[in-house]
């Protein structure tokens, strides 16, 4: 929606059921002399001031859980395109470049057996150890605080941030968008990683440094 049709449509709305594409501010906030719920329809809710709608007694609410699982599936589908190097090959079959069948063509890396560790252990962080663990996956997991049941559940180890990236061959970031988790992997962090490494993120860009 335009910034100034939603400014508009504030005035007189008690209820804003918004995308991660509407940015709820302050201003926008104090427009809204009715408004009584923001609905936002993700799971990272970034995208909202919850601290200026708490003050106005406005509540905000989001939609957890609904996309665990098929974003799980997204994460492991990317770190399998990446290893096999499936759209590469794709590309490179369509572009015309094929002629012949050679032993070391675009073979990848094997997904099997291979290490992966997974920085934000919540519900979609799980989802994905449930599938490492079929593929016999080595898997480390970073949090901000340990989870003793997924460890006993999924076989998990937890490690610090420093050693999980240094021997990670997969690094799948899954952590919420906070001001802490801004940038949060850097240069300093991604001259850690092995040259081989693939790092996947199904959370937000802006915990990673894309520049770096």
């Amino acid at each position: 929606m335009p910034r100034e049709v939603l400014e508009k449509e504030i005035l007189e709305a008690e209820g804003l059921f918004c995308l991660l594409t509407e940015t709820i501010d302050e201003s926008l906030l104090d427009r809204a002399k009715k408004l009584r719920v923001v609905s936002n329809m993700a799971v990272g809710y970034n995208n909202i001031n919850v601290g200026a709608a708490s003050k106005r007694g406005i509540a905000v609410t989001n939609t957890p859980g609904v996309l665990t699982e098929t974003t799980a599936d997204l994460a492991f589908a990317l770190m399998l395109a990446a290893s096999r190097r499936i759209v590469e090959s794709s590309n490179y079959l369509r572009n015309g470049k094929w002629e012949t069948w050679a032993p070391m063509q675009l073979t990848g890396q094997d997904v099997f057996g291979a290490t992966v560790r997974i920085i934000g252990l919540g519900r979609i962080g799980e989802a994905v150890a449930k599938r490492a663990e079929g593929f016999d996956m080595d898997i480390l997991y970073y949090n901000r605080s340990r989870k003793q049941e997924a460890e006993e559940a999924l076989g998990l180890k937890y490690c610090n941030l420093e050693t999980l990236l240094r021997e990670s061959d997969f690094v799948c970031v899954m952590t919420p968008y906070t001001p802490e988790t801004v940038n949060l992997i850097d240069r300093e962090q991604l001259a850690l990683m092995k040259k081989n490494a693939t790092l996947i993120i199904t959370a937000r860009g802006g915990i990673v440094n894309e520049q770096a």
